[in-house]
């Protein structure tokens, strides 16, 4: 079931009143899908970030816009203020509830290996996996028990229990989840990486302008 999230249409496009919605509390936004129509929205900043982390990232949103009829929507991107550490602007998608989408899912690893308890070191290469499925069928995360991994084992996608309403999209053979003896993490701490930039000293990136 679809959670509701109240909106209002934004006509003004100019950067005061954009600034205006945000010093009262909102944060604006623009409603796109597949051939419809784009549509400039506001909602309620708290209100928003309330019903991400009570339902999750890829939660089905019922957009209820005035003066018009409520669609079902997920949050598709967001821009954050970086000094401030505040939404700045959101991107809703309307989803066909009965087509296939491709999403990142969360990816949860629960308990505690035996081999962590022998001195070796979990490690988890994925923090999110990409799946398929109708917008329904979205789990809020992908849950994966490591307890047996012994010094030396990994856990693959191929693992997982298969799931009857979505698919993996990574390769089987992808490692979610492995335990290394500490000397080989003080080698790969050390070892350096032929391939990596140069720090770069004192660069400041351009403040991102509103939309």
């Amino acid at each position: 079931m679809a959670v509701k999230l109240k909106a209002i249409a934004r006509e003004d496009q100019a950067k005061s009143a954009t600034r205006k919605i945000r010093e009262n509390g909102q944060v604006p936004g623009v409603v796109y899908g597949k051939a419809k129509d784009a549509k400039s929205i506001a909602v309620d900043s708290i209100e928003l970030v309330k019903t991400v982390r009570d339902e999750g990232r890829n939660a089905i949103i019922s957009l209820d816009i005035e003066n018009g009829k409520p669609v079902d929507v997920m949050l598709h991107e967001y821009q954050m203020d970086p000094i401030k550490d505040e939404l700045v602007h959101v991107d809703f998608y309307i989803v066909n509830m009965s087509e296939e989408m491709d999403v990142a899912v969360p990816l949860h690893l629960e308990g505690e290996a035996h081999g962590v308890k022998d001195g070796g070191v979990l490690q988890q290469p994925l923090y999110e996996l990409q799946v398929r499925a109708k917008p329904g069928n979205i789990p809020d995360e992908i849950s994966v028990d490591v307890s047996n991994l012994g010094v030396g084992d990994s856990i693959a996608i191929a693992d997982i229990p298969a799931a009857q309403n979505y698919e993996f999209l990574e390769d089987v053979e992808t490692t979610i989840a492995t335990v290394i003896p500490p000397d080989t993490l003080d080698d790969v701490e050390e070892a350096p990486d032929e391939n990596a930039e140069p720090e770069l000293v004192d660069q400041k990136g351009d403040a991102q302008e509103d939309r």
